[in-house]
């Protein structure tokens, strides 16, 4: 059943003749009758509304080691849900068919509420919700009224995302936010233009301020080659990530590349590079270091 739904915004503020976007670290400047990047949110007669608000179109449950999260409540079960849009276009995503499904116009999801999300977890027995599959910033407003309930329900809300959060948007769900897992998915500022159409530096801000928010975090780096595996880069990557907690406790999840969407023809990440990724991380004085995909 695919029924479009729309609700008025939180994150955005009039400006001009357009409406800012405050969601994400992209602030868009929408004009009337767009949306921007993320293809979700739209600017009609000078509102911004969320076109996807309770149109979940992936609902699983997980295991929480999946998303993967392995320092926060480890062997239980996680109630996945996403939406379609994203505020990124990787040239490598798994999910792409959801996640750049909006920018061509698509909107599509089955109708849940806060209530009916929070009633399934529960059903089947999860101690958690996971807002993941595509980028959960752009969907902020039904995260918020969902975590809310979750809350109340004694559960906890994980963030599974690209880390481009604004502000404003950070500060909306402050305090509603138990765990997330961050990808960095480079450390130049190229990489990130040229493949993701975004920039570094919010991702690194994200980062910085998940933890000063007490929210537990772990950091997912999909290890390319070509694009991200230099030994130079791989540590510039530890290093940061060891500065922000100098005990080592934030773990770093290394995660082998497998050819998808436009990067079919791409080699698979050898196995080689992920243990010389290992050294690195460990050698920066990392504490938990962990293979994924292999």
């Amino acid at each position: 059943m695919f029924i479009k739904l729309m609700k008025l915004c939180d994150l955005y503020k009039k400006e001009r003749n357009s409406v800012k976007c405050l969601a994400c670290a992209h602030k868009c400047l929408i004009k009337n009758g767009r949306t921007g990047i993320c293809g979700v949110r739209k600017n009609i007669s000078g509102k911004l509304y969320l076109l996807v608000y309770g149109q979940i179109v992936a609902e699983h449950i997980d295991i929480i080691e999946k998303k993967p999260l392995y320092h926060f409540l480890p062997n239980t079960k996680v109630y996945s849900i996403g939406t379609v849009g994203c505020n990124f276009k990787c040239d490598w995503c798994q999910n792409f068919d959801i996640s750049q499904a909006s920018k061509q116009g698509i909107i599509v999801g089955e109708k849940r509420t806060p209530e009916q999300i929070v009633n399934s977890a529960l059903k089947n027995n999860c101690k958690s919700i996971a807002y993941t599959y595509n980028e959960p910033a752009i969907w902020s407003e039904f995260v918020k009224e969902t975590s809310k309930l979750t809350k109340k329900s004694k559960l906890k809300n994980i963030l599974v995302t690209n880390g481009y959060f604004s502000e404003e948007s950070l500060n909306y769900l402050n305090g509603l936010i138990d765990a997330a897992n961050i990808d960095l998915k480079s450390f130049k500022e190229e990489t990130y233009q040229k493949y993701c159409g975004a920039k570094l530096e919010p991702v690194l801000k994200t980062i910085k301020k998940m933890h000063e928010q007490k929210i537990h975090i772990e950091i997912t780096t999909l290890i390319i080659p070509g694009v991200n595996d230099s030994e130079k880069e791989l540590r510039e990557i530890a290093e940061f990530i060891f500065s922000i907690d100098d005990k080592g406790e934030i773990p770093w999840h290394i995660s082998r590349f497998f050819p998808a969407y436009k990067m079919i023809d791409k080699e698979t990440t050898p196995f080689e590079t992920l243990k010389i990724a290992e050294r690195i991380g460990k050698e920066a004085g990392l504490k938990f270091v962990h293979l994924g995909n292999v």
